[in-house]
């Protein structure tokens, strides 16, 4: 990658320890309000398009059959925790449809989630694929795939499944994708530009060109992430965070290697960024900033705060260094 924008710094008694360079746009309706770096570079957006990948469970008339609420949306757009709330409304959702936990393909892994670590580890159990972060995207993808009639791998390339996904994501980012990888879940995962992730976002903000069907999928999900932030990702968690913090004014969903997206529904814009170097602590400081500078979000409520601009403290709870974001990118909190 060339041509990254310096985003985030980290002092140590004033001497530049480290930095994070990336590169962000974002946009409206119009086009690019703001770009930092290059727009055209092209990237996986791993997690950070779930709502993307989740357009065709709703459009297809497999939500409205299955009965499923905002809870259910929300979650198929989530990389949750593995929490308690998490696992058991994934478990109940596969359980309505008459399938269980071995009818998923995204694997097992061990929940984020302290309690539910500690619960498996006092009862001597290993966790399972309702843990896996992506087991409500997956139960979307079940649930879709029981409505279009295909074979139990729906995360294969060719699978009806995924070429819906494809289908909806090259129309929402505006072009073909060029290429994809297999997703830590074993999805695929398409390429796409920066540019047009943040496109695509500015699309589901202000969905209503979209065609009525996909302008009330877009507004569905949308409406669920910001209803249910928890679900969406868990305590502790950013997304989570800055979506509470902005109060039903922004959807935010974050991505594997430091992807991050926002989907602003009362100004139509969307942003899309990406961290050369994958650092998640950069991608959602960066995230604070321009929500602040929008106007969704406080900089001084603590939530925003927390990864606006924080003190390193060492051990002995001495203030070390200082982490933020570069003023060319927050400019104190101006008016984007």
């Amino acid at each position: 990658m060339t041509s990254a924008a310096k985003l985030v710094e980290l002092h140590r008694n004033g001497i530049l320890e480290s930095s994070h360079r990336g590169h962000v746009v974002v946009c409206d309706a119009a086009g690019v309000m703001a770009q930092w770096g290059r727009p055209e570079l092209e990237i996986f957006p791993r997690s950070s398009c779930k709502m993307l990948q989740a357009l065709p469970l709703i459009e297809s008339g497999a939500a409205r059959a299955a009965g499923l609420g905002t809870t259910h949306l929300a979650l198929s757009c989530a990389s949750h925790q593995g929490a308690d709330m998490h696992t058991s409304l994934a478990r109940s959702w596969l359980s309505g449809l008459g399938m269980a936990e071995n009818d998923l393909r995204c694997g097992p892994q061990i929940p984020a989630d302290r309690p539910a670590r500690a619960t498996l580890r006092e009862n001597f159990e290993s966790p399972c694929q309702l843990h896996n972060n992506c087991s409500g995207k997956h139960s979307g993808f079940l649930t879709l795939n029981r409505h279009l009639g295909g074979g139990p791998e729906y995360i294969e390339l060719d699978h009806p499944v995924q070429q819906a996904v494809k289908a909806a994501f090259e129309e929402m980012t505006g072009a073909p994708s060029n290429g994809y990888g297999i997703d830590g879940c074993s999805a695929p995962n398409f390429t796409c530009q920066i540019g047009h992730l943040a496109r695509a976002m500015a699309k589901m903000a202000a969905p209503e060109s979209l065609g009525r069907t996909r302008a009330q999928a877009a507004t569905a999900l949308v409406n669920a992430m910001m209803a249910h932030p928890l679900l969406v990702a868990g305590e502790t968690r950013a997304c989570s965070a800055l979506m509470a913090a902005a109060n039903g004014k922004a959807a935010v969903k974050t991505g594997a290697e430091g992807v991050f997206v926002a989907i602003l529904p009362q100004r139509g814009i969307g942003i899309a960024l990406k961290i050369e170097d994958g650092g998640t602590r950069a991608s959602e400081a960066v995230m604070a900033a321009l929500m602040v500078r929008l106007g969704v979000v406080e900089a001084a409520d603590p939530r925003v705060a927390a990864l606006l601009h924080r003190p390193e403290i060492n051990r002995r709870g001495i203030k070390a260094g200082e982490f933020s974001v570069c003023r060319e990118i927050y400019a104190d909190g101006a008016p984007l």
